[in-house]
């Protein structure tokens, strides 16, 4: 156990380390850190329990067996030129040999080997993916190494498959030592300096630094250390041997044994890291959605509220023009010459109907339903924008998640983005222009019925006007009654002429406010359901994205956390030991 050679000091931080550690799979578990990622930072716990772990790995003809069994100095390991390692075998010390069984792809073998007092090696099955379940087992054994020895075959140096499988390697922050096996096969000095060369220059490219490169033949130091002590030489085995036995030192590694939960935690770190600010990213797309979809909104609002002051425009000047038409019709009929007409007073009014009023009534109701039409139309179309709007940032954010991290996050982004989709499709694809219309054209009728305080019932806006404007017609008339002239004389009718249209003016202009009025107020109300309407569709997804990010940003914060903590214990290791 690691225990019984630690000093005080050392033991002291290896307890600080596993609190650390143990804190660190709470904070992944907050995160919904996948199951194998908890797995393989618990199994790297229990590893600082352990002797150092020297992990051989590499494809399955690169002769792994045959260098353990060159290392250790006897054929313990079946050796072939087929895949014969299928599980997991850890060597370990014991006074006898024993094999013990921990599952069908773990079996632990005890060999009273005196290397095995100061380490544990692990053969793994082949890295290449002929037999796929092998390199499945190898790659989720590697990160509980403490140092890699990569075996590679000199007649095939860094396959594909090899360079793929160091790039994991590299992931997990391992010690990496690169084994060229089988230089027995090279007739001089210059065709394996080549290969030499060419492992340590990729080695370099792969993993970011020069890593410790050993060429050896595994079968000449099995045969020299079994009999035929002249092959050792030529094995090349010596300087590697002396690596493992002088430059990995206790110290080197008790080092190793405590930065490798560290390059793990590292690795789950970044990696959860990678995918919060993914997330992030993928939200601030969908602010600048959220946002853009607003803007939209305003400058609808915009669009409609000046669209409209227009078509109100035209209403307050048929208004106008019956003012106009009524100071004319004043103008002709109040005078000494009509004097006797001015004394028929339902001549006056069917005559003010006829030539002043005329066609208002009707021309208001087109335009009042013009206005309608344009309302609806625009409502519609907005939803139409809405909904191609959200359809084409679905497709340009498609398939930009990367990562998995538990909860929902994915079904409930892509679902809500979707429901707001769906729910601007189904208003488009329900929307009943005409039922809108009639709708809009029985709360506009209300609403000037209201101001003006008159009956509605079943008439139409074009009666509701004719009777507000025959009624200003009475009104204004009355007041030519035959009694008033003859009492006044006929000096009377200029100055009656200039009361009755300033009277007029007012009456009209009364009408122009009480109109314009309930269907600015009505157009108001309409605007704000339809904006109103879109913003309710819109709010779930909205929330959705600002609660994310508040609790993505405080996930971020807690990493950056831990990676300092992480950057304290490794500073620590590096000082102690």
């Amino acid at each position: 156990m690691l225990d019984s050679i630690l000093t005080d000091k050392q033991e002291d931080l290896l307890k600080r380390e596993r609190q650390w550690l143990a804190d660190l799979q709470v904070i992944l578990g907050r995160l919904g850190a996948s199951r194998e990622d908890q797995v393989t930072l618990t199994r790297s716990i229990q590893q600082l329990e352990e002797l150092f772990l020297l992990v051989i790995v590499g494809e399955f003809n690169s002769g792994k067996s045959a260098f353990i069994n060159a290392l250790l100095g006897q054929p313990l390991l079946k050796e072939g030129v087929t895949p014969t390692t299928s599980r997991i075998n850890i060597l370990k010390h014991g006074e006898t040999s024993q094999h013990q069984i921990r599952d069908a792809n773990l079996h632990i073998l005890a060999e009273p080997v005196e290397m095995l007092r100061r380490l544990s090696i692990v053969d793994t099955p082949g890295t290449n993916a002929i037999i796929r379940e092998h390199q499945a087992i190898t790659e989720e054994f590697v990160p509980q190494a403490d140092m890699v020895l990569f075996i590679t075959s000199a007649d095939r140096p860094f396959t594909e498959s090899e360079r793929i499988f160091l790039s994991q390697i590299k992931e997990w922050g391992k010690k990496v030592v690169m084994v060229i096996n089988k230089i027995d096969i090279f007739e001089t000095d210059a065709e394996l300096a080549q290969v030499v060369k060419f492992v340590q220059e990729n080695g370099t490219i792969l993993l970011g630094s020069s890593p410790d490169v050993f060429s050896v033949s595994a079968r000449l130091a099995l045969r020299a250390k079994q009999g035929d002590p002249v092959k050792w030489v030529k094995s090349g085995f010596e300087p590697l041997e002396s690596y493992i036995h002088d430059t990995l030192d206790e110290t080197s590694r008790l080092r190793l044994k405590f930065l490798n939960p560290l390059g793990i935690g590292d690795r789950l770190i970044s990696k959860y890291g990678d995918i919060i600010n993914n997330r992030l990213t993928l939200l601030n797309d969908d602010f600048e959605t959220l946002e853009n979809l607003e803007r939209q909104l305003e400058v609808y609002r915009a669009d409609m509220n000046r669209d409209f002051k227009y078509r109100l425009a035209d209403i307050e000047n048929i208004l106008y023009d019956m003012e106009k038409r009524g100071h004319a019709f004043f103008d002709e009929n109040m005078r000494v010459a009509r004097i006797f007409d001015l004394l028929n007073k339902d001549r006056i009014k069917r005559g003010f109907v006829d030539q002043v009023v005329a066609d208002v009534p009707q021309a208001i109701e087109q335009k009042v339903n013009e206005l309608i039409d344009w309302l609806v139309n625009s409502d519609l179309k907005q939803w139409h924008g809405v909904m191609d709007y959200l359809e084409q940032r679905r497709k340009e954010y498609e398939d930009r998640l990367i990562g998995d991290m538990g909860g929902s996050f994915r079904y409930d982004r892509d679902h809500l983005i979707d429901s707001v989709g769906k729910s601007a499709h189904r208003v488009v694809e329900g929307y009943d222009v005409s039922a809108e219309a009639r709708k809009l054209a029985a709360n506009a009728q209300m609403a000037v019925a209201e101001t003006a305080a008159a009956e509605v019932g079943a008439i139409g806006l074009g009666a509701l006007i004719t009777a507000l404007a025959t009624t200003a017609a009475m009104d204004v008339t009355g007041i030519l009654a035959a009694s008033v002239v003859a009492a006044l004389g006929l000096f009377v009718i200029p100055a009656r002429r200039q009361s009755v249209k300033k009277d007029l003016a007012a009456r009209v202009a009364g009408l122009r406010i009480q109109l314009t009025g309930a269907l600015t107020t009505q157009f108001e109300k309409e605007l704000n359901r339809s904006l109103q309407r879109i913003n309710d569709a819109i709010s779930p997804y909205t929330r959705f994205v600002r609660a994310e990010q508040d609790k993505l940003e405080q996930m971020k914060t807690s990493l950056t956390d831990a990676q300092q903590k992480q950057g304290q214990l490794r500073a620590e290791i590096q000082e102690i030991l």
